[in-house]
């Protein structure tokens, strides 16, 4: 049985066997650390012991996960793994900033012309894109390779109507290949249809604009500073209104991110076999590649392939909701307030050192006055950090503090899950959470909302931002309230 040394109120250790190194990083409360199973920490021990690994962080919103636990962050100088990524390449969060105030939707026919504009522009749900609605984006071949190759360049952004400036509020608006360059990109994407890795690539192309399903979705909010000084001065950098209405957005690189990062895994299954080498803890999904190999190359290219479709779908997404709001509500005007991943491995400086940090549902947390933020919007601030809890306990707008240095400059990405999908639709009751949501004046475009995403599926969420708080990793700047939901309506519907 693995167990956890408290050291603070909301910071402890997992030593390894034998004490044989650096010991993993627990952020957490009491209540947490309580949270995470056997499996959780079985896997984050496992990661940790993997070659090449030097330091491992488990968050607060921590559960069992593909090879390492989802809530996690791994840093390596020489591997890169698949596993700490996820099969979601880049699966964010973006917030869109609106200058409507929050009474102008009170009305609930007016949210519900907002919901039906909403989804006649994005799709969800497994497989949906454009084509597959009536206000949809036409996406032609030469556009969709542009931005798999180049992420959100000028002429892509262009191309499909967003606003270039956006770019600048993205933690990477664009990934190049393994040897800086998108012509890498290029080249491997020019192979990976040659060999047709990527059935029916327009289709997928297609797909941008979309959320798909699952935990994905789109809320709209109403924004509330938190009422300190230091922190109204940090919203107004971020570019936050205090009660005024915003959206909130989580997907990833939908149909391409999944295909590219499945077929990594077999392919580097195929190869821990060829040369007998074996997986780390005997777990196949942590199956890595050693830095400036073939295999870590084409990894990393097809790992910036997906990253890039999802920074693009993101901002496709914005625009789109955008332009629903000036449907119904002319005039309207809204502005990104940032993007950021928690599914993606980034070369940065840790402990003085390059390193590879992979963040598996986590999320980079930099303070002001770092020098990774230099030439940015957030240099004296910090970035904004999204942390979606869930509809009714809200989601947060965080800035990180000096203390995320211990966790690799790192937070959690939400709340985590409490319960396994299966689970929750045993347990969960669908009249309670439907009554809730009408008791707290939430619409969602789904007759009944999808039992497995109910917030008692996910873990307390205040309780994982006092972990996040107490251990001085982050400060919260704004709490965004939820009074719509967009999620997979045709899930919910089964």
């Amino acid at each position: 049985m693995n167990s956890i040394t408290k050291t603070d109120e909301a910071i402890g250790f997992i030593p390894l066997p034998d004490s044989s190194g650096k010991p993993i990083t627990v952020i957490g409360t009491d209540a947490i650390r309580d949270s995470f199973d056997e499996t959780c920490l079985q896997q984050a021990i496992n990661s940790r012991m993997a070659p090449g690994v030097t330091d491992v962080v488990l968050n607060p919103d921590a559960h069992a996960g593909y090879g390492a636990p989802i809530g996690c962050v791994m840093v390596s100088p020489t591997h890169i793994y698949p596993g700490p990524v996820g099969v979601d390449i880049k699966c964010s969060m973006s917030l869109l900033q609106m200058d409507i105030p929050e009474d102008v939707i009170v009305d609930k026919r007016t949210r519900r012309a907002l919901i039906d504009a909403i989804v006649s522009r994005t799709p969800t749900g497994a497989g949906r894109g454009q084509r597959t609605v009536k206000n949809g984006r036409h996406i032609d071949r030469e556009t969709g390779v542009l931005a798999v190759t180049e992420g959100a360049s000028e002429r892509v952004c262009e191309a499909l109507g967003i606003p270039p400036r956006w770019a600048s509020r993205c933690e990477d608006s664009t990934h190049r290949g393994h040897d800086g360059t998108h012509d890498a990109l290029g080249a491997r994407l020019e192979l990976i249809l040659a060999e047709n890795r990527v059935r029916h690539f327009m289709d997928k192309i297609n797909q941008l604009g979309s959320y798909g399903g699952g935990n994905h979705f789109g809320e709209c909010e109403i924004t509330r500073v938190v009422d300190r000084p230091s922190m109204r001065k940090t919203a107004d950098v971020f570019g936050l209104k205090d009660g005024h209405v915003s959206f909130l957005s989580h997907c990833g690189s939908r149909g391409l991110g999944n295909v590219l990062a499945q077929a990594q895994f077999r392919d580097l299954e195929r190869k821990f076999r060829a040369w007998a080498t074996p997986f780390p803890a005997g777990d196949k999904q942590l199956v890595y590649a050693p830095l400036g190999t073939p295999e870590a190359n084409a990894y990393i290219d097809d790992m910036s392939i997906g990253a890039n479709f999802a920074t693009v779908n993101h901002m496709l997404i914005n625009a789109l909701v955008l332009e629903a709001f000036q449907e119904i509500l002319p005039g309207a005007t809204g502005e990104l307030v940032y993007f950021i991943s928690h599914n993606i491995a980034r070369e940065e400086i840790v402990d003085g050192k390059k390193a590879w940090v992979h963040r598996k549902g986590a999320t980079r947390a930099i303070p002001g006055g770092h020098f990774a933020l230099a030439g940015t919007p957030f240099a004296e601030t910090g970035h904004p950090i999204l942390l979606p809890g869930n509809p009714r306990d809200g989601s947060v707008v965080m800035v990180a503090q000096g203390g995320a240095e211990q966790t690799a400059w790192s937070v959690n990405h939400g709340a985590g899950r409490a319960m396994g999908r299966r689970h929750a639709g045993r347990t969960l009751d669908q009249k309670k959470i439907d009554a809730e949501f009408d008791a707290s004046d939430i619409l969602t475009n789904c007759r009944k909302y999808p039992i497995d995403e109910a917030p008692d599926a996910y873990k307390n969420f205040p309780e994982v931002l006092r972990s996040v708080e107490a251990a001085g990793l982050a400060q919260s700047v704004a709490k965004l309230q939820a009074r719509f939901v967009i999620k997979d309506e045709s899930a919910a519907d089964d």
